[in-house]
């Protein structure tokens, strides 16, 4: 009888113990999914979120894994998982501050103490992940997988940063967090999902960052940057953490978030869809389908986005789309797509700076 190693067993203990999620293997990707999803939502429902000040988070979680099984009826695979990470992130951040509040009461060397566990756990599962070969796996899987990987560390590094400079329970719900994306991450590593078309070829995307990063500080003035500033917050996090992934090799998670920063930018100036906006734009994504349908290349990034696109003009549940879900999906139509297929190019050379330069450092607290 071989014997269980004592990182397998560690594993095995966080699988009971509902931190990591169980993958039945044999079961198709649709099953697992599905599973994962109920055991979340089961999760949320023998234990609901009962801190005061995120008493509204349980609400919004179980909304999102509502939206992640709609999609996957639906046949939107990658939605699903998309809004699954979602649900995993704030789920896991919730539960952590719950259930470590009282232990750091005494201080930061109590907060220091978890973090180090935390650590630890966090590095043994992303050493699991990093096993995966990709090569025979749809790169959406691949893309949101390597997202989730990415940021656990930063999310967990900067958990101590916020315990150190406020207090050491505000630290824990990233502590939370970091440890939800790494969950998500090995999960995705293990679904039963193989590609069954040619693969995409993967680079680094920095060419395309450096000169959308360009872009972004060039029209960040004010009155713009003043009214909007929550959506130049979401443009320069996507920035961020794809040049984080891109910088660890990590290209295909590097397009998916160049691809929602060049969402981002274009929802700066998308206008509103009217009546008439609205059914051309219907007509489009049911022709973008087709033609993504007949692809022979692993175009799963794109169906990502267009899936996304589908529901913002579509609800499931037969509720009226908002006039940002209009202009999201418009513009991942004309922008988007139009940017991932550019993506499929060799790089151009990077323009190098000549005489002095100076160097503008903007300050922003992990994916905020």
């Amino acid at each position: 009888m071989r014997l269980i190693s004592r990182f397998g067993k560690f594993l095995l203990a966080l699988t009971i113990l509902g931190v990591l999620p169980s993958v039945t293997r044999g079961q198709d990707a649709k099953t697992q999914i599905k599973a994962e999803i109920g055991r979340l939502q089961q999760s949320l429902q023998a234990k609901p979120i009962s801190i005061a000040d995120l008493s509204s988070l349980g609400q919004d979680i179980d909304k999102m894994l509502q939206d992640a099984a709609g999609a996957l009826d639906s046949g939107k695979l990658y939605l699903s998982m998309e809004k699954l990470l979602q649900a995993e992130d704030l789920l896991q951040g919730a539960r952590v501050t719950e259930e470590k509040s009282a232990a750091v009461k005494s201080g930061l060397p109590a907060f220091e103490a978890e973090w180090e566990n935390a650590s630890r756990n966090l590095a043994a599962v992303n050493q699991e992940t990093r096993k995966k070969d990709w090569h025979n796996a749809p790169m959406a899987l691949q893309a949101l997988s390597e997202t989730a990987q990415g940021k656990s560390v930063p999310l967990l590094d900067g958990s101590r940063g916020f315990a150190t400079s406020v207090k050491p329970g505000d630290g824990l719900f990233y502590m939370g967090q970091a440890q939800g994306n790494a969950a998500f991450a090995r999960f995705s590593s293990l679904l039963s999902l193989a590609r069954l078309s040619a693969s995409f070829p993967l680079r680094s995307y920095l060419p395309e960052l450096q000169k959308l990063q360009q872009k972004t500080n060039a029209v960040f003035k004010p009155p713009r940057s003043i009214e909007l500033h929550t959506r130049f917050i979401a443009l320069n996090s996507a920035l961020k953490l794809a040049e984080e992934l891109d910088a660890q090799k990590f290209y295909a998670g590097a397009l998916y978030q160049y691809l929602e920063a060049t969402r981002h930018f274009a929802m700066l100036d998308a206008p509103p869809l009217d009546a008439a906006g609205q059914t051309a734009l219907k007509t489009d994504i049911a022709a973008a389908r087709k033609n993504l349908a007949s692809s022979k290349q692993d175009d799963s990034l794109a169906q990502l986005f267009l899936e996304r696109a589908e529901s913002q003009g579509v609800h499931g549940d037969g509720s009226a789309p908002s006039a940002d879900e209009w202009r999201s999906a418009r513009v991942i139509l004309d922008q988007v797509l139009p940017a991932y297929f550019a993506a499929r190019k060799p790089a151009s050379p990077r323009q190098q700076a000549s005489g002095k330069t100076v160097d503008l450092t903007l300050v922003r607290w992990p994916y905020t």
